[in-house]
């Protein structure tokens, strides 16, 4: 691991990969365009998701593992391309440490460890608002895992599925806010977190009604993203592989993870078609 002579030199651009860990595109060309929002100048955003049939969410542990595969063979083919990052949409932070093992180059953030990160350095105590109750104990050992679970304020559920979000968005809306007000005002909360990728949109009037900071679980990732770009160029920081981010040979990885290029991308920086 080295650095570069010149801590001061550093590009202004980057290519980031989001990869939606459904077998849906619907997501694809709304969250490109609202990345257009979120990332500095310089910075490119890819967006895919899975190929063939699937489920459109991940609410099921059994349908995490349905994807895990082709979202393992697809941060391959990222870290091939020559990406800069890659960042998997969805707040359980599934195959994380996985895909970490198998890069060596690429940076590779999930929204929830994102998320908390920058909570930490917002406030004292945050709410995660759920879409519904099952999902709470998986994302509670992502919480656990941060060593972020003393800082924990409440779970405040919107009784919605990931398919529901951006269906009616007024309704959507009503039901962060209220939940989110809640969090503030009963549970003690100075930071609320949005527990789903699929929230997107919806933070910053929740923001400006509430006085607290709100992190949306696709800007945080993204931005977390682009300040480890520069960590790796500038200082040489990137994923460590002395413990747990160790992985198989590169042999090992060819044979039962080859690169699998993506079908379903739209690009942030191509036109709406």
């Amino acid at each position: 691991m080295s650095t570069t002579n010149n801590l001061d030199a550093t590009s202004d651009t980057a290519r980031i990969l989001w990869i939606n860990p459904l077998y849906t595109d619907a997501y694809n060309r709304t969250m490109s365009d609202s990345f257009r929002q979120i990332v500095r100048p310089g910075t490119e955003v890819d967006v895919v998701s899975l190929d063939g049939e699937g489920p459109s969410h991940v609410e099921y542990n059994a349908f995490e593992a349905l994807m895990l595969p082709q979202l393992l063979r697809t941060v391959r083919w990222a870290e091939e391309e020559g990406y800069d990052a890659t960042v998997i949409g969805c707040f359980y932070d599934p195959a994380l440490r996985a895909a970490r093992e198998i890069t060596d180059r690429m940076v590779v953030v999930g929204p929830a460890h994102s998320a908390l990160s920058i909570a930490g350095s917002l406030g004292e105590r945050f709410s995660i608002l759920v879409g519904r109750k099952k999902w709470i104990p998986e994302m509670a050992e992502n919480v656990h895992r941060c060593g972020a679970s003393e800082r924990l304020a409440s779970w405040r559920v919107l009784e919605m599925g990931v398919d529901d979000f951006q269906q009616d968005p007024a309704l959507t809306e009503d039901r962060i806010m209220t939940e989110a007000r809640k969090a503030v005002e009963q549970d003690g909360a100075d930071v609320i977190i949005l527990g789903c990728t699929a929230e997107f949109g919806f933070f910053r009037t929740v923001q400006e009604e509430l006085g607290v900071p709100v992190i949306d679980a696709t800007v945080a990732p993204l931005k977390h993203a682009e300040q480890l770009v520069d960590s790796v160029r500038r200082f040489g920081w990137t994923h460590s592989k002395r413990l747990g981010y160790d992985g198989p040979t590169a042999q090992e990885r060819e044979r039962f993870f080859p690169a699998l290029e993506p079908k379903h991308m739209v690009s942030m920086t191509a036109l709406p078609v």
